[in-house]
């Protein structure tokens, strides 16, 4: 099910120049779930991937590195050293020293509190500092100090289920030791979290588990104070969203697009549409301000910052169950508030990894294109191993 198209498209805004051209397979087909464990681009301008869930939707330690093949102008992807522990729903955070932490995830089912460093110079990973209290679904943020803030997430009940975690925690990648945080005000999971001007952090949405088939999605919001270790409430999104995309705007602004449907069939209210809406968040004030929305709702989602300071917004689906991922991909002009058509994407995705490359291209990777009832096999998910990227043709 897709609402794309049902709706018209606002006023124009002149969208980035460029089509989307394919740029090889990765090693392994993988889908990043998560809002934390997407893929990271070295300072040498390398994409390293890592992690994931696979067909099965059972945890990967494969990764890769996409770049420039030694002695060519191709980019291609080529096997990276695996992680020690296979992880999804973890986090990956480029260190201010150029390694990349891996924290968390889950193994199949088991829930992880090992982390792990990845050093490009060797190119192999090592293991750190565990965490004090394992997770998954959690956000992790760099702060100004090179500490690296993990906060909330899913962790596994005694009696069995889940709950959503208040704590958080901090990485000293010095000492290769963790701390404790200050706890959030609330529990949550699978949030976004996007650091502004003066060590501070917000962290919006997410969902906090309570047993039934479809959590339900949050809207309330904290700061968190790196100087003064404490979280503080600010302004509840207009939209309680799940699923959705965070894009830091400026050192105190923050993007917020989509997010699936609000509540599950027999339930009120319930839409069986993603959601349409963004919103603009203002540390400033504290409050968060409705833009024009996008001509169709999706969720699952990537959206970056483009150089230009248009934001990208590409792939999605309403759901993850029975469905078909989105071609389609959007530009917001921040200054004219309006939504224009990009070309494309070559095959429907979500769940994907994108990430713009130090050449200002952006690249898509990996995710999930069809489930359920939209896929050749209804008991599976078809993941594609594909990757793209959009810049201007020569």
């Amino acid at each position: 099910m897709t609402d794309e198209g049902l709706t018209i498209m606002p006023k124009a805004t002149e969208p980035p120049a460029g089509t989307w051209k394919t740029a090889g397979d990765l090693p392994t087909p993988a889908a990043w779930h998560g809002q934390h464990d997407g893929p990271v681009l070295l300072a040498d301008g390398t994409v390293l991937v890592a992690g994931g869930a696979d067909l099965a939707g059972g945890s990967l330690a494969d990764a890769a590195l996409f770049g420039k093949k030694q002695g060519t102008d191709h980019d291609t992807w080529d096997r990276a050293d695996p992680m020690g522990t296979p992880r999804r729903l973890h986090s990956l955070t480029r260190l201010a020293d150029g390694r990349v932490l891996a924290v968390g995830g889950l193994n199949g089912s088991t829930e992880q509190g090992s982390a792990e460093l990845y050093n490009p110079a060797t190119g192999h990973w090592t293991p750190t500092g565990g965490l004090i209290a394992p997770r998954w679904g959690h956000s992790a943020t760099l702060l100004d100090d090179g500490s690296v803030l993990i906060a909330g997430g899913s962790a596994s009940r005694p009696s069995g289920g889940t709950v959503a975690l208040r704590s958080a925690e901090r990485f000293d990648p010095g000492k290769e030791k963790w701390r404790s945080a200050g706890s959030m005000s609330d529990a949550r999971t699978a949030h976004t979290a996007v650091p502004l001007h003066g060590g501070i952090v917000l962290v919006a949405g997410g969902t906090a588990p309570v047993g039934a088939p479809d959590d339900p999605a949050l809207a309330f919001c904290e700061l968190y104070d790196q100087a003064r270790d404490r979280w503080t409430p600010t302004g509840s999104l207009i939209s309680a969203r799940r699923h959705h995309r965070a894009v830091r705007l400026s050192d105190t602004s923050v993007l917020i697009t989509g997010g699936t449907a609000p509540g599950s069939p027999g339930t009120a209210p319930y839409d069986p549409f993603s959601r349409r809406t963004a919103e603009v968040f203002d540390l400033d004030t504290g409050k968060w301000t409705e833009v024009t929305a996008m001509p169709s709702g999706r969720a699952l989602h990537r959206a970056v910052l483009l150089p230009g300071g248009q934001v990208m917004v590409a792939g999605g689906a309403s759901g993850d169950r029975d469905e078909s991922g989105f071609r389609s991909v959007l530009a917001y002009d921040v200054t004219g508030d309006a939504w224009a058509s990009v070309p494309g994407l070559v095959t429907g995705r979500w769940s994907f990894a994108a990430v713009v490359l130090d050449d200002d291209r952006v690249l898509v990777a990996g995710g999930v294109a069809r489930a359920g009832l939209a896929a050749a096999d209804p008991a599976a998910v078809e993941l594609t191993a594909t990757s793209e990227v959009f810049g201007e043709t020569s």
